[in-house]
């Protein structure tokens, strides 16, 4: 296996294990308001939210930026609040053309939880003669993982919401409010209090 066949599949292997779902949890809860018809957008999202995770991984990697672990370990969960409590006030992307709010909270929360890997992936790059190959090939990896969420979590919203009839505005607030749940529990059970 190739050095960027080995990375690739480390960036796939972060963003869906099941362990660490609370990337899951944060693409999910930037996807959940968009349908099908609205790839283009969710591409851009998801990829702002990759560039944001990126440049702190690569920061962090480097040694560049120092943050406390628990700190970061904290606001993980709390920027999937932010987003899903988002999406309960507001269950439907904004219109026009201007910048909506997800893409901002996918790049900026991006680099929180980029920082968030950055222990585990500066250990296995500290062999590397060179780290540029290697973070690419991760966050390649990622962005492809992060595809494959939002396609499955798409396909899932077209079958409930086309199929079956459920109100499109019910599920976005349902499927927030899930993940609101479930990150407020990651919050509390934090060790950073």
């Amino acid at each position: 296996m190739s050095q960027f066949q080995l990375y690739f599949n480390l960036g796939i292997q972060h963003i869906l294990d099941l362990k660490g779902f609370d990337h899951i949890l944060f693409v999910i809860s930037l996807a959940v308001i968009y349908v099908m018809r609205d790839w283009g957008k969710i591409v851009v999202l998801v990829t702002a939210f990759t560039i944001g995770h990126s440049l702190t991984l690569a920061l962090a990697t480097l040694e560049l930026v120092r943050i406390n672990s628990d700190l970061v370990e904290f606001l993980i969960p709390v920027t999937i609040a932010i987003t899903a409590f988002t999406n309960i006030l507001k269950p439907r992307p904004s219109g026009g053309r201007g910048l909506q709010l997800n893409y901002l909270f996918a790049l900026f929360f991006g680099l929180i939880h980029g920082l968030g890997f950055s222990n585990y992936l500066r250990s296995l790059l500290g062999r590397e003669q060179s780290i540029f190959q290697p973070l690419l090939a991760f966050n390649i990896g990622l962005e492809v993982g992060q595809l494959v969420i939002v396609i499955l979590f798409l396909i899932a919203s077209s079958l409930v919401v086309g199929i079956f009839g459920v109100n499109r505005k019910e599920w976005v607030l349902v499927i927030s409010s899930i993940i609101l749940g479930m990150a407020t529990m990651m919050i509390l059970d934090n060790k950073y209090w």
